[in-house]
């Protein structure tokens, strides 16, 4: 980690929003939290970093709403919704991106998905269903939450691409970020070399790591 002074929070939202989750969860080896796979994004391509403000959902979209209505810039909303009918739409991802939401992830159902499939605006749902929740409890929001094993707080890091979502909070991300950074550069060079025509081998130590598996040693596989 860098011994340099303390970042802004802006300065860590930048650096994490130009990096992937597979990198940064490579670099923090198992250690920062990982929301379930099942959570996939509607619209392929996007990339989604900001805080959580979370959202006990469960059966009903008055939690949605409160939620909806004290989110602003920069917002990842992080929902426990239903697993049957939809908590969220086109009018509510709407309304979020007007308001600067960066991203919406759905512990449940949405619905509306062919509008949500053009929308720019990451959200990540476990499936659809035509079928909306009512809205008649009383609104929780804010509160820890927890996804698949995984607890997420509120105002907590979020990082979503692709290939899943990482959640972690300031002291971890500031712990990985610098090797993630380092992993993601590493890569792109490789990625480059491969394509002009090296060998992904020249630059891993494979025959190496093999030899001593085989001699039953303690190695492990790395690039050069």
């Amino acid at each position: 980690m860098s011994m340099s002074s303390p970042e802004t929070p802006s300065g860590v939202l930048e650096r994490l929003a130009r990096i992937d989750t597979t990198s940064l969860v490579d670099a923090g080896q198992g250690r920062l939290r990982v929301l379930p796979v099942e959570l996939r994004p509607v619209r392929p391509g996007l990339r989604m970093v900001g805080r959580a403000l979370t959202v006990d959902a469960h059966d009903d979209l008055m939690p949605m709403l409160a939620g909806l209505r004290l989110a602003g810039p920069g917002d990842v909303l992080v929902v426990v919704g239903h697993d049957q009918h939809a908590v969220a739409g086109e009018l509510f991802a709407t309304e979020a991106r007007r308001r600067g939401v960066t991203g919406i992830v759905i512990d449940g159902r949405c619905r509306d998905s062919r509008t949500l499939a053009h929308l720019d605006l990451p959200v990540y749902a476990r499936g659809v269903a035509p079928t909306a929740c009512a809205a008649r409890a009383v609104p929780v929001i804010q509160v820890p939450i927890t996804i698949g094993g995984v607890e997420v707080r509120p105002g907590d890091l979020v990082l979503g691409d692709d290939d899943g979502i990482v959640v972690t909070d300031d002291d971890e991300v500031l712990a990985w970020l610098e090797g993630a950074e380092v992993i993601q550069r590493r890569e792109e060079a490789l990625r480059d070399a491969i394509t002009a025509g090296s060998s992904l081998f020249d630059s891993l130590n494979y025959d190496e790591h093999l030899a001593a598996l085989q001699a039953g040693r303690d190695s492990k596989l790395a690039f050069s």
